[in-house]
C-alpha cells in the first residue's frame, strides 16, 4: 500500500512534467519534386530570391547539352556573338499563353509556323525567344515560368524543322511588361514569348 501512495505521485509528476514541456521535433528537409514549385526564399542572408532585372538564361555555357529541354541540344553563347538583333521582323508572331501556363495554344499555330518560315528563309539567320509573364507571383516563379514558355516554343519549331541549337532562350519574368496596366487586358498580353530574330554582321 505504502508502495502505491509513492509510486502514484510519482508517476503524476512526471506526467506533468512531460505534458508541459513537450518534445522537439526536427522539420523534415522536404527535396522538391523538379519542376513542381518554385525554390523557396530564404530567411538568411543566403537568400535563393533573384535579383531584379536579371533574366534567366539558358544556354549551359560551351558545348552543347544533347540533353537540353527544349526540343534539342543548346547552342553555347558563342554562337550568338556578333548577331544583329531583329526586333521588327517577328514582332507580329508574339504568342500568348494562358495564365500560369506555358501550354502553347493551337490558336497559335500560325504564328509558331511563321517564325519557323522565317528561319526556314535564311539559314544563317538564328532567333532569341524571350519568355515573360504578368505581375502576378513571385520573382522566381515568373522567371521559371518564363523559361518554360520560351523552352516550349523551342521545342515546338524544333518540331517544325527549326535546328535547336539555332535558338536562344531567355526569361524575363515579369520584368518586361508589354502593357504597364493592373487588370486581365494587360496581364493577358504580358504572358508571351516575343520572337527576336538575329542576323549575322555583315562581314562576319
Amino acid at each position: 500500500m505504502k508502495m502505491n501512495q509513492i509510486v502514484f505521485p510519482l508517476a503524476l509528476a512526471l506526467a506533468a512534467t512531460l505534458a508541459t514541456t513537450g518534445c522537439k521535433h526536427t522539420p523534415m528537409k522536404v527535396t522538391p519534386i523538379p519542376g513542381s514549385q518554385p525554390a523557396p526564399v530564404s530567411d538568411n542572408n543566403n537568400s535563393s530570391t533573384l535579383p531584379p532585372g536579371q533574366p534567366i538564361n539558358n544556354d549551359n555555357g560551351p558545348g552543347a547539352n544533347n540533353n537540353a529541354p527544349g526540343g534539342g541540344p543548346t547552342a553555347s553563347p558563342d554562337m550568338f556573338d556578333n548577331m544583329i538583333k531583329d526586333p521588327a521582323a517577328l514582332a507580329a508572331n508574339t504568342i500568348h499563353f494562358a495564365f500560369d501556363s506555358a501550354a502553347i495554344k493551337k490558336s497559335e499555330d500560325a504564328n509558331l509556323s511563321a517564325v519557323a518560315s522565317a528561319l526556314a528563309g535564311n539559314a544563317n539567320d538564328k532567333l532569341l525567344i524571350e519568355g515573360n509573364c504578368d505581375e502576378r507571383g513571385t520573382e522566381e516563379y515568373n522567371r521559371a515560368l518564363g523559361e518554360r514558355r520560351a523552352l516550349a516554343a523551342r521545342e515546338a519549331l524544333a518540331k517544325q524543322g527549326v535546328s535547336p541549337d539555332r535558338i536562344r532562350t531567355i526569361s524575363y519574368g515579369k520584368d518586361k511588361p508589354a502593357d504597364p496596366g493592373h487588370d486581365e487586358s494587360a496581364w493577358s498580353k504580358n504572358r508571351r514569348d516575343d520572337f527576336i530574330l538575329l542576323h549575322p554582321k555583315p562581314g562576319v
